[in-house]
């Protein structure tokens, strides 16, 4: 479709407008756009490198600022393999080998830990229809932490019901229906 301002170029961007109940609709090319204020952004793009640098810069401020600090460290940590450092890292965005993942690991972890809302682990999903001994292998992964739990708290009751829950699940999954 071809811009409806200038008629050179395509249009790339569309909008509507309904004002007392008339629809408008304007097509413009993104230059006619920044020109004639339908839409107002920075000269430079914000770009996926900009939002994942932003990752990086989380709060030094509960970490201690003097030289020796587990911070600085983490700054001056270079990679064995690629020599690629820290604060290279966090600059351009991305590792420079496999090896960086272990080498930067210590720092990783509270990035990934706020990227991901606290989860660390990707458990995936599992079909609903293909997935019958996964979804019990679950459950059975799950009672068993809040057996754990249990335990520590000393609610041996509670954690015998929940011991008996997953034998029973174990069994199933054997097909022992005795």
């Amino acid at each position: 479709m071809e811009c409806q301002e200038c008629h050179k170029r395509q249009a790339t961007l569309h909008f509507s407008q309904v004002i007392n109940g008339n629809k408008t609709e304007v097509h413009v090319c993104e230059i006619c756009a920044k020109e004639k204020g339908y839409m107002t952004y920075p000269e430079e793009g914000y770009s996926l490198h900009n939002l994942l640098s932003g990752l990086f810069n989380f709060d030094t401020s509960s970490i201690d600022s003097q030289k020796g600090s587990p911070y600085q460290q983490a700054q001056d940590l270079q990679c064995p393999q690629c020599e690629m450092t820290f604060s290279e890292f966090k600059r351009v965005g991305k590792f420079g080998c496999a090896e960086c993942y272990r080498t930067f690991s210590e720092r990783l972890d509270p990035i990934l830990r706020r990227v991901h809302s606290g989860n660390t682990k990707h458990h995936g999903k599992i079909p609903t229809r293909k997935g019958g001994d996964l979804h019990m292998k679950k459950e059975i992964e799950s009672h068993k932490a809040e057996l754990h739990q249990l335990i520590e708290n000393e609610a041996f009751e509670d954690a015998a019901k929940v011991r008996d829950k997953i034998k029973e699940l174990e069994k199933q999954m054997r097909g022992d229906n005795t």
